[in-house]
């Protein structure tokens, strides 16, 4: 008989066991463990001054000349601001070491000072640029060389991309107006005016 009551007894407290278990059990199912906490990652900012390199390729006109045409390549360094809503501001500056030429004019070196304003996509730019531009060209006409600085205008557009925190890789295309200079010949004064169209790629480090 004894043998009975203390069967029951253990039966009843294995029950009353299952009882209280199964709540606990239920409400540690009920509530996950919460996701870690991923930071969101930080937007590119084009604030900031910049130095970098390029080279291309420029075709254009020098007047008592046949077309010019050849490569370039030079440095460049500016500044840029980023407003709140991601349209950027900046200036810079460049010189270009050039063989655009024709058998009688090359044109053998140019830079320009320009404003720059674009519109940011997180770590891609579009911009239009235009400012001051100037130049030394070099015509030769049977034998006689005669070098001058010439100056004028540029205008053009680009687009420019991050693809690390303090390196981006941008392609441009500049028109580039240098006006008239006389420039002394064997056959007398000779004004020369000159354009030039300018592509070229390049890669600046931010600062």
């Amino acid at each position: 008989m004894y043998s009975k009551i203390l069967a029951g007894a253990g039966l009843a407290a294995a029950l009353m066991a299952v009882q209280v278990a199964t709540p606990a059990a239920a409400a540690d199912l009920s509530y996950p463990a919460p996701a870690a906490y991923a930071a969101p990652a930080p937007v590119f900012s084009w604030t900031g001054f910049y130095i970098g390199a390029n080279a291309g390729y420029g075709w254009g006109a020098a007047d008592a000349s046949d077309d010019t045409n050849g490569f370039l390549g030079g440095i460049q360094a500016g500044y840029n601001w980023q407003t709140a809503g991601n349209f950027v501001l900046g200036i810079e500056a460049d010189l270009q070491a050039s063989n655009i030429e024709s058998p009688t004019y090359q044109l053998d070196y140019f830079g320009t000072v320009r404003a720059r304003a674009g519109f940011a996509f997180d770590q891609a730019m579009i911009y239009g640029t235009g400012g001051f531009a100037y130049g030394r060209g070099t015509y030769q006409l049977n034998g006689l060389s005669n070098d001058q600085t010439q100056t004028g205008w540029t205008i053009g557009a680009g687009g420019e991309y991050a693809f690390a925190p303090n390196w981006t890789v941008k392609a441009e295309y500049l028109y580039l107006d240098l006006g008239k200079e006389t420039y002394d010949t064997a056959v007398g004064p000779i004004d020369v005016g000159t354009t030039a169209n300018i592509l070229r790629a390049g890669v600046n480090y931010k600062f």
